[in-house]
């Protein structure tokens, strides 16, 4: 009910996001997530995986780790609408090469981080 309502405020231009979180007790199976959607794997109280569709447009899914045991790792916070907040910074390291915050369910660009248009690239 609560993504509903939050979808609905989004459209009326009242609640901004690019991401909300699904949670889930299992690592999705599916190649690609929902381009909205942020999956929070996790198991009781404890926090496993935050798995999302890079918002570059190359398609590839990434799987942050939230294993506070392992490196590197993530934090995660979701306020009442469950927009994702990511700590640190995410940075694909493919062709894509994209470099980007998610804070309150938004992702904010890194300087140089976004991927370039055709245009650009041609410059």
């Amino acid at each position: 009910m609560k993504k509903l309502l939050a979808n609905l405020l989004r459209r009326f231009g009242v609640l901004r996001y690019d991401f909300l979180v699904a949670r889930q007790d299992t690592f999705p199976q599916t190649p690609e997530t929902e381009p909205d959607e942020l999956i929070l794997v996790e198991s009781g109280a404890i926090q496993k995986w935050a798995c999302l569709s890079c918002p570059g447009g190359c398609g590839e899914r990434i799987a942050l780790s939230l294993n506070p045991d392992r490196r590197p790792r993530w934090k995660i916070k979701t306020d009442f609408w469950q927009r994702p907040t990511l700590h640190p910074s995410v940075h694909q390291q493919n062709d894509c090469g994209c470099h980007f915050w998610v804070k309150k369910g938004q992702v904010h660009w890194c300087k140089g981080g976004r991927p370039q248009t055709p245009m650009e690239k041609a410059e």
